[in-house]
């Protein structure tokens, strides 16, 4: 009976090969791939394995299932970073930076911690858009490796984070200027000066300086300006109302004196 099984799952495996047969088909055909192994340690290979493979989804899978089957392991505590990880990588940034987050918040003292904060700064900065753009990823992106530097400033990663505070306080600076010079080419004078004086304030040393500089002396030469415009037009019209109401009077004393 075993005999005529076989032989029928041949017959099965030449019709759907065409009649092209080799051993190597039947070797395929009974070969099972290996269960992954339930043990804390083969799910967190099997889960980097698919991580170095850029199956993301794949490796939050084994992360989890490592995570739930072993809450108590110490490799439970590398599979939460290793499900944000994922996360980061697949471009799912929100959920990322959630995951950051809790993994700081659930263990405050592990060694990962510094990393665990750059890579929630990271899901900020990738998301940075242009200038002419809201910098509200910016301002958290900047918040985010502040806190890394000031609780961690030894890590290699506050290094690594003290050159992106930089960029993004360059990024904040640029948005503040395009949105000053864009004021003062609708003649907003005093908005586009206060911009500007903003920039020299909260953004000194970034790189724009002496742009900032040239642009808030223009300014207030347009201010100066404006107001002497505005000081002649006020003369002008105080003179012209004077001159009205001098003319009024004159014609109401003729009348006046025309009276029998």
């Amino acid at each position: 009976m075993k005999i005529k099984n076989v032989s029928i799952i041949l017959a099965f495996l030449l019709i759907c090969s065409g009649c092209s047969f080799n051993t190597s088909t039947i070797v395929s055909f009974f070969k099972k791939s290996p269960p992954v192994r339930s043990t804390p340690e083969g799910l967190y290979s099997r889960g980097t394995t698919e991580y170095q493979d850029s199956n993301y989804k794949k490796a939050r899978e084994y992360y989890t299932r490592l995570k739930e089957e072993y809450p108590l392991h110490e490799l439970a505590i590398l599979a939460e970073l290793g499900i944000a990880d994922s996360l980061y990588s697949d471009k799912e940034y929100a959920e990322a930076e959630l995951a950051y987050h809790d993994f700081t918040s659930l263990y405050p003292t592990n060694e990962n911690i510094p990393y665990a904060f750059y890579q929630k700064g990271m899901c900020h900065y990738v998301q940075i858009g242009a200038i002419d753009r809201d910098q509200t990823e910016t301002i958290k992106a900047k918040g985010d490796f502040e806190r890394l530097v000031a609780r961690f400033p030894q890590s290699k990663f506050s290094i690594l984070a003290e050159k992106l505070i930089r960029e993004c306080k360059l990024k904040l600076a640029e948005h503040e200027f395009y949105v000053g010079n864009l004021y003062f080419k609708m003649k907003k004078y005093a908005a586009a000066l206060k911009r500007f004086e903003g920039i020299t304030r909260d953004y000194a040393g970034v790189g724009l300086d002496l742009k900032v500089e040239t642009y808030i002396a223009q300014t207030k030469v347009r201010i100066a300006e404006e107001e002497k415009e505005k000081k002649l037009k006020e003369e002008k019209e105080k003179a012209k109302a004077a001159k009205i109401k001098a003319k009024a009077e004159a014609k109401a004393k003729a009348k006046e004196a025309s009276k029998p």
